[in-house]
């Protein structure tokens, strides 16, 4: 399976590493999110290996997997962090990582969240807007500090990924475009506690081929031969490409880091600076499942098959947000998962498979995890794995109807534990209680 090669079947049973997920699942229950610690680090490694000619700055997206564990985890293996909120920053500096290695990236950071940024030096502030500027420059006044940043632009860059996670099109939210950076470039000198060291660009994910880093790196080098004079581009020492690298959802062989790094290294020394690089789904995406037991099984009329089973849209929401697409099978079967399963496509080809909606409990139409897929046939207590959710799985989940959220687990080897214990109802109702009238 391309991509899952810490997550396999062996006599019809699902291991992670050399663990049966069935027997986590004894003493754990479900939902439950299970991840493979040397998965993640050789996902890390592997990006790391592909870009060491360039001698990247690598920070961890947080926000596509934040448990506190696996940064730490990272961190221990030379990462830094990519944060976009208080709380992630929070998260980052808990886990011991050197405040020299976090940006900050969001287009609405508050003043608190500069002023905490500031007060614990972080590297380097990615800038979406004028506005924001001027506030990063005032609140680095008011604390006697210079703040280091670099400006997020807006490229107008299609990377064919969904139009919900594109971030680089003229039409996103994302950034400035090339006029109004250098018209910010032009007038720098007026913030006063600005440091501008760099620029940066993220385009969104996943983007499955080289070409469109290729085009904003040859957009960004163009700009700053025309924006920068000989003293600006010596300011300028870092180039940040962001993340988006992709991972195989459907079992398809996909490029790798090393396909990329092909492409994007050669530009990035030619435009001359230092690479900073901000990968998530690609180190910790195919490094998780979540593993859901079947409630009920139910037919229509009309014929219709639907797998209730006990996790939902406020486990993992990116089916119903994305129209995202995950393999789904049972963890104990004699029916072999195919290698590759394509969304749309397969037919019946016997050996008891049944085309069904596998959906959550959620009062919502939108709560299906897998649409009009070739399914084993199962029963009620048996156990389903959703592949693929390391990344934006557990990180996006919420407590809607009252859910309480899953626990996360990791294996390493043949032991497993946990990382973040299951929510109780006590824990839904705990910061309401003492203002109960």
């Amino acid at each position: 399976m391309s991509g899952f090669d810490f997550f396999d079947y062996r006599n019809n049973e699902l291991f992670c590493e050399q663990v049966k997920v069935k027997e986590i699942i004894e003493e754990v229950k479900t939902p439950t999110y299970i991840y493979s610690k040397n998965s993640i680090l050789s996902h890390f490694a592997e990006i790391r290996d592909a870009f060491a000619e360039a001698s990247p700055l690598i920070c961890f997206s947080v926000k596509s997997n934040s448990n506190l564990s696996i940064c730490r985890m990272l961190s221990d293996a030379g990462s830094g962090f990519d944060v976009v909120s208080g709380g992630e920053l929070y998260r980052a500096l808990k886990t011991g990582t050197g405040p020299d290695k976090i940006v900050f990236a969001g287009v609405g950071k508050t003043s608190e969240e500069i002023t905490y940024a500031l007060e614990n030096n972080i590297f380097m502030f990615n800038v979406e807007s004028q506005a924001e500027l001027s506030n990063i420059n005032r609140v680095a006044n008011g604390l006697n500090k210079t703040a280091r940043v670099a400006l997020r632009i807006n490229p107008d860059v299609d990377p064919n990924t969904h139009v919900k996670t594109t971030t680089g099109k003229k039409e996103n939210k994302f950034g400035m475009d090339f006029v109004i950076a250098e018209q910010v470039i032009k007038n720098i000198a007026n913030y006063k506690n600005i440091d501008l060291k760099g620029i940066h660009v993220h385009i969104g994910s996943p983007i499955y081929e080289p070409e469109p880093y290729v085009l904003v790196l040859e957009k960004v080098n163009e700009f700053l031969q025309k924006a920068l004079d000989v003293k600006d581009k010596q300011k300028i020492e870092y180039i940040n490409i962001g993340g988006g690298y992709c991972i195989s959802y459907t079992g398809e062989n996909v490029k790798r880091p090393s396909d990329f790094a092909a492409e994007i290294i050669p530009l990035v020394k030619k435009i001359g600076c230092k690479l900073i690089m901000e990968p998530g789904r690609f180190i910790v995406g195919n490094a998780g499942i979540l593993v859901s037991k079947v409630i009920y099984t139910k037919t229509s009329t009309a014929g219709k098959k639907y797998i209730i089973c006990d996790a939902a849209m406020n486990d993992l929401v990116r089916p119903s947000l994305y129209d995202a697409f995950h393999r789904t099978w049972p963890v104990n079967t004699e029916i072999p998962m195919p290698e590759v399963e394509i969304p749309g496509e397969g037919k019946d080809m016997g050996n008891g498979l049944e085309f069904v909606d596998i959906a959550g409990p959620v009062c919502e139409s939108s709560d299906v995890l897998a649409k009009g897929r070739w399914f084993p046939g199962v029963k009620e207590g048996d156990l389903i794995a959703i592949f693929s959710t390391g990344a934006y799985g557990s990180t996006m989940s919420s407590n809607y109807n009252s859910r309480p959220r899953a626990c996360e687990i990791l294996v390493d080897g043949d032991n497993f534990s946990t990382l973040r214990k299951r929510e109780t109802y006590e824990d839904l109702v705990v910061n309401e209680e003492e203002f109960l009238n």
